[in-house]
């Protein structure tokens, strides 16, 4: 599956538009993580963590997102949109939206 922010595909012709999918992540953070990522913010320096995390969520999203669109018969999504919140009592959970166009291209 083709996945682009453009609204074009370079070279191919969209046949086709299937309508807009989504894909969301929703993951809570660790209390050890958190301790962690408490530390850096006083010292300093990245948090391995808390990046790792945003990785996997954004996968997660990305891959539901083009799960929908194959369900819809297409074999690309273009103007794809990553989204990123906080919610959760104290923003306690990281949740990760993936919102694009699919369609069939050739």
């Amino acid at each position: 599956m083709l996945v682009t922010t453009t609204a074009t595909l370079q070279n191919r012709e969209i046949t086709d538009y299937r309508g807009i999918v989504t894909g969301e992540a929703i993951l809570g953070a660790n209390i050890f993580k958190d301790l962690f990522a408490g530390i850096r913010d006083i010292v300093g320096g990245r948090s391995a963590a808390y990046e790792e995390e945003l990785a996997r969520a954004r996968q997660i999203a990305l891959e539901e997102m083009q799960q929908r669109a194959a369900q819809l018969g297409a074999n690309a999504v273009i103007g794809v949109d990553l989204d990123y919140e906080t919610v959760g009592q104290n923003g306690s959970m990281l949740m990760v939206s993936a919102t694009g166009t699919a369609v069939v291209v050739r």
